[in-house]
């Protein structure tokens, strides 16, 4: 695709999610080199996707579920294993299997259907500011730079494929406790080519941005204060409807609860003009730290 059409980050994504097929059901990944430490795991979710979809013909998925095991190490590629379960007259089931190391980092089930009609009905889309009226998080994430360490300033300020607004931004440095819901508008910074199972494949991606954070919000914590530990522990998603990621869509974010060291979010996906696509849930870690610096 043109430049002209697809920035350079999206294609890089687009690059990632073209996964190398090694055998009939198995294929292989990579990871950037961005200096993070752990593969992003909405990047893990989109490749497994992809995976699952080079085994299907002619359906769609509508929905996915998924168990982060192990953190991802980006230095060595990912082995996705497709186990075909099931070819019915209307779904196809598939479970993925991810691989490092010689062991599982990441299982993923999805189910797929051909096109039916049938009833309709959802819930309506929050009321928010348009996004072009909210400051972009390459923005926000400006003025926070200069009080990182020089190796995590660079992360945190690379160029991203998928643009996001929050309409509530938090402080992630000092946050405060604010409450347990987050609405952020994003979109890809370009074209999307390959239908609907590659929009899908981007969505999941974005899907796994800001989620987790949800659950923290009304601590007054945040991944950059180091007293608490966060990671993804599963993902679910459900896709109603068709959707084009390359246009502004609405993530309306909620958690309804955190115990046990876990927090419990929940997101639904709006287009611009109000029609929900897409349903997320996730579970995370969300355990309690000792302050940097606290040797006690």
């Amino acid at each position: 695709m043109p430049e002209t059409t697809q920035n350079a980050s999206v294609a890089d994504l687009l690059s990632l999610l073209d996964l190398e097929r090694i055998e009939v059901n198995m294929f292989r990944g990579v990871s950037p080199d961005d200096g993070m430490k752990r593969v992003f795991g909405g990047q893990v979710i989109a490749q497994a996707l992809v995976a699952a979809y080079r085994t299907v013909e002619d359906r769609l998925c509508h929905s996915l579920h998924a168990y982060f095991i192990r953190p991802g190490d980006p230095s060595v590629p990912i082995l996705y294993e497709v186990d075909r379960s099931r070819d019915g007259r209307s779904f196809t089931t598939r479970r993925v299997v991810a691989i490092q190391h010689g062991e599982q980092i990441f299982n993923l089930a999805a189910s797929f259907q051909t096109a039916e009609d049938g009833f309709e009905h959802q819930s309506p889309m929050p009321e928010t500011p348009a996004p072009k009226t909210l400051a972009s998080e390459e923005q926000l994430r400006e003025l926070a730079k200069d009080k990182l360490p020089p190796a995590l300033a660079k992360s945190f300020s690379r160029p991203r494929p998928i643009e996001v607004r929050p309409v509530e931004p938090q402080n992630m440095l000092s946050p405060k406790p604010l409450p347990a819901d987050q609405k952020l508008w994003m979109r890809a910074r370009g074209q999307i080519p390959g239908g609907q199972p590659m929009q899908q494949a981007l969505l999941a991606y974005a899907s796994d941005m800001g989620i987790l954070g949800v659950a923290a919000r009304p601590h007054g914590v945040s991944w950059l204060t180091g007293d608490v530990q966060m990671a993804s522990l599963d993902h679910a998603m459900w896709f109603h409807h068709a959707f084009d990621l390359s246009e502004w869509m609405l993530y309306a974010m909620d958690s309804p609860s955190a115990s046990g060291a876990r927090g419990f979010n929940r997101g639904e996906v709006f287009t611009e003009s109000g029609k929900l696509v897409a349903s997320v849930v996730q579970e995370g870690l969300l355990r309690r730290m000792k302050p940097r610096g606290d040797k006690a």
